[in-house]
């Protein structure tokens, strides 16, 4: 029986969901194709109005092909009526049951075709640890993920997602270095450090810094850490200090939104834009040209011709990497809904393509100028007699090697080519 995953949002869901799928392959399922597929999973996101739009298509198309549509994620925790709603093979999880659709494919084992939905139905949920992603420790992939928060303290005007969360919790230091051990003796070489919201980890206990500090004692110089994103406001000198560690890799995702103090202060950002200029210079010292991305929101409520122009000043001054941009959307529930100062549909996505254009831009000359340079990557995967792989500071890489290399194994040359990006071990 065929089972296929789709998902939207961010890093913390893709790992989540990479997870689900592990567990039906292991129970003796076959990953399929989305609309060829018996089981399909779909793990939403709610943080734009177009992200529930994306999940209400997949759905409503699922219903021709699927036997039993599982939904989860952000989009079910705050509008799950709704989501029931789109069609009759639906069996809905909310976050808090989310942990149990790795206990599902056992008790769907066995099951036709024609039983799966009635059964689904019937399976006992509980409500379980946001934590109990343990780790992605699924042979078939390169990097193990390691969820160690969930939820945000941050109250954002424009922010959907710290709703559908709510506050920050995070997984005790003892038992993410227990994991973390765990995924180095499987033999993975990279551990990506996952959140919602990474910086919000344990403030009274000492931060983010504490739990970064206890991994570095603990893992061999062979294994490489990398954040999913990090948040300005909670970027201190003790944290920077310990990302000088070379097992840090040289990828850093800020999310920005606007670079307008104005703007930030308006939807209730919590850091400055002189803090964010500054992590970036020390982070620039420390690793030596890292790749530097963030996300923007075109259109924020109450930006100005003036504050756009700050955005577009800052990206090309400080020559971000990439920028994930989102045209802004207003968000049921939270502050800045029904904002009058509105920003025309019409001039937020002129400003939306003016940053994808500069990103576009920003990204091409990063590549470049490490043409000749070192690097280290890991092995992600093979095809036709080619080796894949994503370098330390986030580059796509074909791996040209004398030599057979496993997945996961890290490996260490130079980029000898731009098209394709090519990195001769």
């Amino acid at each position: 029986m065929k089972v296929a995953v789709y998902t939207l949002g961010c890093r913390l869901n893709q790992s989540e969901s990479e997870s689900i799928l592990d567990s039906f392959l292991r129970n003796g399922f076959e990953k399929g194709e989305l609309y060829e597929s018996d089981i399909v999973v779909v793990n939403t996101c709610t943080v734009t109005s177009k992200a529930e739009q994306k999940a209400r298509r997949v759905v409503r198309k699922l219903e021709k092909s699927a036997s039993l549509i599982i939904v989860t994620g952000c989009y079910v925790e705050v509008s799950e009526e709704e989501v029931d709603g789109l069609s009759s093979k639906i069996v809905s999880f909310s976050l808090d049951e989310k942990g149990d659709i790795l206990s599902l494919p056992l008790f769907l084992k066995g099951c036709g075709k024609e039983e799966l939905l009635e059964k689904a139905r019937s399976f006992p949920k509980v409500i379980t640890s946001r934590f109990a992603f343990d780790s992605n420790t699924f042979s078939y992939h390169s990097r193990a993920y390691l969820k160690v928060q969930d939820g945000c303290d941050n109250e954002c005007g424009y922010c959907k997602t710290t709703i559908a969360r709510g506050k920050s919790i995070f997984l005790p230091v003892d038992e993410a270095v227990k994991r973390a051990l765990e995924l180095e003796d499987m033999g993975f070489h990279e551990i990506v450090l996952t959140g919602v919201n990474l910086s919000n980890y344990d403030h009274s206990g000492g931060g983010l810094s504490t739990l970064l500090e206890a991994l570095l004692s603990a893992l061999s110089s062979s294994m490489r850490i990398r954040f999913s994103s990090l948040e300005a406001d909670g970027i201190d000198d003790r944290l920077l200090s310990l990302i000088g560690d070379e097992r840090i890799f040289p990828h850093f995702h800020l999310p920005l939104q606007s670079a307008s103090q104005k703007v930030l202060s308006y939807v209730g950002r919590n850091y400055s834009m002189d803090h964010l200029r500054y992590v970036i210079d020390v982070l620039r010292r420390i690793k030596g040209d890292p790749f530097i991305a963030s996300d923007v929101i075109a259109g924020l409520p109450g930006e100005s011709d003036e504050d756009f122009a700050e955005t577009v000043d800052f990206v090309r001054k400080y020559d971000i990497s990439t920028l994930h941009v989102f045209p802004y959307s207003p968000r049921e529930g939270t502050k800045l809904y029904g904002d009058r100062n509105r920003v025309p549909e019409r001039v937020r996505d002129e400003r939306a393509g003016i940053l994808r254009k500069i990103s576009d831009e920003n990204y091409k000359k990063y590549v470049s100028r490490w043409l000749g340079k070192s690097v280290e990557a890991i092995v992600e995967r093979k095809g036709d007699g080619v080796m894949y792989g994503t370098s330390g500071n986030y580059l796509k890489v074909v791996i040209d090697s004398k030599d057979e290399r496993k997945r996961g194994e890290l490996v260490s040359g130079t980029l000898t080519s731009l098209n394709p990006l090519v990195l001769s071990v």
